[in-house]
């Protein structure tokens, strides 16, 4: 029997051997091996350093190895790792109230993943929907080009074929409205309608804000019809955009909300929070986790919140995204690949078209991280603490990787 200490000394050969024996292909990997990480870099077995514009999908919002992250994860090892949700453990009210506080809803139940937290979502509208006497008010709306997850309740709210076609037939009673206007949206609904879910920007299909006249219209119908505004801020929440979630920038207030990604600084953690009126849709028993809001868990949250205030993040994810952002277009009129630059705070995309996916694999070789969304938009998601410099060295990498591309694709033409 193979020890720890054997895995401990593999190579690159030896690592990728072991998965390609042992595990479901469910992953393209990048020929790239990590170890460790410090700030906004990741580096190699071999020590080359990465500069991560990606930060684990919007998941290392705080970089790698912060210091208060570290410290509260081997102080509260050592005492607590798991309890069950039996029994009360001294954080879960604790970062329930903390994010009530900067949400401005009232309850929070904790999960382990983003897809869970929407999840559970569905099972909250439709439990509310019965709570106010409607038996068949059980219709849910999700839009075209969405990503709510991959579990079969969430994969059914996301409407992209690639990901749905393989499982069919998914949860019922859910469809689908076809674009973001406000007139798709008033033809979707009806006294049926029990939740409407909405990523207030779209990031899976190459990070598209929604329209603001769309999103208030999403809230006037849902009040209308009786109906919940559920909102997906799993990657654009906590921060991202400058402000705590995303749905602050547009004034609307949502019933549910669905968080996970950055909450516990790396640790696995997601939670569904609900206003007032909703509070009293899940009775003791009617819905439940193992892990979701353990101790570990739900300290190093409150750590990751802590720091997010002090160290004055939001602002910096303000001033520097909007670095970022007048970078990127100032390299625009050098590159034909380059369309629109759009997003928030430090979610940003980038439209290259065709260009995308080479674009990543030689920003990869000049040691960036960044991803192609949908296949045709660059997609930035770096950790909240970057500085000036590190966009000046993502733009400049991009700028040669980009004419890399265009000249390969000319001399191919």
């Amino acid at each position: 029997m193979t020890k720890m200490k054997d895995y401990l000394q593999l190579d690159s050969t030896g690592i990728r051997e072991l998965e390609e024996k042992y595990l479901f292909p469910t992953y393209k990997r990048y020929e790239v091996f990590l170890s460790h990480g410090s700030g906004a870099r990741v580096y190699d077995l071999d020590g080359r350093g990465y500069l991560d514009f990606l930060a684990g999908i919007a998941v290392n919002s705080l970089g790698y190895s912060h210091p208060r992250i570290t410290r509260v994860y081997l102080e509260q090892a050592a005492r607590l790792i798991h309890c069950s949700n039996l029994f009360y453990n001294p954080y879960q009210g604790a970062l329930a109230r903390r994010l009530a506080e900067i949400s401005g809803l009232s309850r929070a139940f904790f999960t382990n993943s983003g897809t869970e937290a929407n999840e559970a979502a569905l099972k909250i509208a439709r439990a509310h929907g019965r709570q106010q006497g409607y038996k068949d008010k059980t219709k849910v709306l999700a839009v075209r080009g969405a990503f709510h997850g991959r579990t079969f309740g969430s994969l059914s709210l996301t409407f992209q074929e690639k990901y749905q076609a393989p499982f069919r037939p998914l949860v019922a009673d859910i469809e689908i409205v076809e674009a973001t206007t406000v007139e798709a949206l008033e033809k979707a609904f009806d006294e049926r309608t029990c939740a409407l879910f909405l990523e207030p920007i779209q990031g899976e299909s190459g990070v598209i804000p929604l329209p603001g006249d769309f999103f208030r219209a999403a809230r006037e119908l849902c009040t209308q019809f009786n109906a919940l505004l559920v909102l997906d801020e799993i990657q654009c929440g906590l921060g991202r955009t400058g402000k705590y979630f995303a749905f602050q920038h547009y004034g609307v207030e949502p019933d549910l909300l669905t968080l996970a990604k950055p909450l516990a600084g790396g640790y696995p953690l997601g939670a569904v929070l609900g206003n007032a009126r909703v509070a009293a849709a899940l009775k003791a028993g009617e819905h439940g986790t193992t892990f979701g809001g353990g101790p570990l868990a739900c300290r190093l949250a409150l750590e990751f919140l802590d720091t997010l205030e002090e160290e004055k993040l939001l602002e910096r994810v303000a001033e520097v995204g909007g670095y970022l952002m007048d970078s990127l277009r100032a390299i625009a009129p050098r590159h034909r690949s380059i369309g629109q630059v759009r997003g928030m705070g430090l979610m940003v995309g980038v439209e290259l078209g065709a260009a995308a996916v080479k674009t990543v694999k030689k920003l990869l070789r000049r040691g960036v991280i960044a991803n192609a969304a949908h296949e045709t938009v660059l997609r930035l998601l770096p950790p909240l603490i970057i500085s000036r410099a590190d966009v000046n060295e993502f733009v400049s990498a991009l700028d040669g990787a980009l004419s890399e591309v265009e000249a390969e694709g000319a001399s191919s033409a």
